[in-house]
């Protein structure tokens, strides 16, 4: 054991750097269980009670929620859950995470009807949440705005789109001097992939794309921005924007559901975007996994690149988080690594994910300390970065270590 390093990796504070907001109450039971631990849909989820992640998600949480012997299994988790008073299940879950400060992307589907606000949450956290701007969603919902306002007199597509880029261009400016936002974030891995084209579209593409957008609102009453020309152009709206408040763009990589493309989730089709946008922060969300390395290597040679090592707790297994980390560690310049949660809906969600990163960077380091690698003071340096200090810099939080939010463990 080593004893600084393992009081660092089970005690610092920790800036989570990308999650969403908790389910009220009334909704608590509204979204199926297994998200929890599975980014599957459908009848998919049906199999991820028979993953390993599974498995131990329910082992931590029968050890947290008191469960023994028969009653220690995945359903004997959800029952008893249910039996908590919703207020006591939230201290329950949150006290032992250390989390001083989360970043709220408050865009993910659901949330506007069924989530707390965002500074509902700060009662479990020593420091006020912050947000995190989804660039895409905002765009929906202004151009939807626009189509309602103008349904009895609908405006030509050449005003429409004029409308449409002002209105979305002066909503991502007001942000830039939001104290309350601290960054955008960025989910054109779902929706056209990662390969955002530096050159600009024309505006027969731009008149094009909002063309159909509008038809899609016309027959779905709902609006998904899926036209690649127009999200492109929108993404390096936000990434000029960005660059010039010095807030981070978070972009989604690797890890999701089976509404990405895979093949295109890597960022290494990024490279020609983060080229043109030298002076914006770019963060790469979720570990990029299963494309960690391609990450890592982004950091190491752009100086505009950090990597976040979230999502994958508690989503793979214990022996795949070691080797994420490992991979991450293998290049990315340790100063430019964040860590984050992805938890949404749930408290417990935020308590594995701790839980398990707490666990396994120490595992991780200490490995390094006892081959010689590095020196414990090193690692525990480390630590600190990841958690806290990167986080804190990056996103300019003005933030001090509350190191009595939790109790240091040895």
């Amino acid at each position: 054991m080593y004893r600084e390093l393992a009081k660092v990796a089970f005690g610092y504070p920790i800036i989570d750097n990308h999650a969403h907001p908790f389910l009220k109450e009334k909704h608590r039971d509204a979204i199926r269980y297994e998200v929890l631990i599975s980014e599957a849909h459908g009848d998919a989820l049906n199999d991820a009670v028979h993953t390993l992640p599974c498995m131990r998600a329910a082992a931590q949480l029968s050890q947290l929620f008191g469960l023994t012997g028969d009653d220690a299994t995945w359903e004997g988790v959800k029952n008893k859950r249910l039996e908590f008073d919703y207020a006591e299940l939230c201290k329950l879950c949150m006290e032992p995470t250390g989390i001083q400060c989360i970043l709220f992307d408050d865009g993910l589907g659901g949330i506007a009807e069924m989530a707390e606000e965002l500074n509902w949450h700060d009662q479990y956290t020593g420091s006020k949440s912050k947000r995190i701007v989804r660039l895409e969603v905002e765009g929906q919902n202004i151009l939807q705005d626009i189509l309602v306002a103008n349904d009895s007199s609908p405006l030509s597509i050449d005003i429409l789109c004029g409308t449409f880029l002002k209105e979305f261009t002066t909503y991502m400016n007001d942000t830039a001097v939001d104290d309350h936002v601290v960054g955008y974030k960025s989910v054109a891995c779902y929706r056209t992939g990662l390969d955002v084209d530096p050159a600009p579209c024309s505006a027969d593409e731009l008149h094009e794309c909002l063309a159909s957008a509008s038809e899609q609102f016309k027959e779905n009453g709902s609006i998904r921005f899926e036209h690649k020309a127009l999200n492109d152009h929108l993404v390096k709206i936000v990434l000029d924007i960005a660059g010039k408040c010095k807030k981070p763009i978070q972009f989604h990589t690797g890890l999701g559901d089976n509404d990405i493309t895979l093949t295109k989730s890597s960022p290494a089709h990024m490279q020609p975007i983060i080229k043109a946008f030298p002076e914006t922060i770019f963060v790469l969300l979720h570990s990029s996994y299963p494309y960690t390395r391609d990450a890592g290597y982004l950091t190491s040679v752009y100086k505009n690149v950090y990597l976040d090592f979230g999502e994958i707790f508690p989503f793979i297994s214990a022996d795949a988080q070691r080797t994420v980390v490992r991979q991450v560690l293998e290049l990315a310049p340790t100063n430019k690594i964040l860590w984050s949660t992805d938890a949404a809906w749930w408290p417990e969600r935020f308590y594995l994910a701790t839980a398990q990163a707490r666990e396994v960077i120490y595992e991780v380091l200490a490995g390094f300390v006892s081959k010689r690698d590095i020196t414990e003071d090193q690692a525990v340096s480390i630590v600190k970065m990841a958690f806290f200090e990167n986080a804190n810099r990056v996103y300019m939080l003005g933030l001090q270590p509350n190191v009595s939010i939790l109790s240091l463990q040895s």
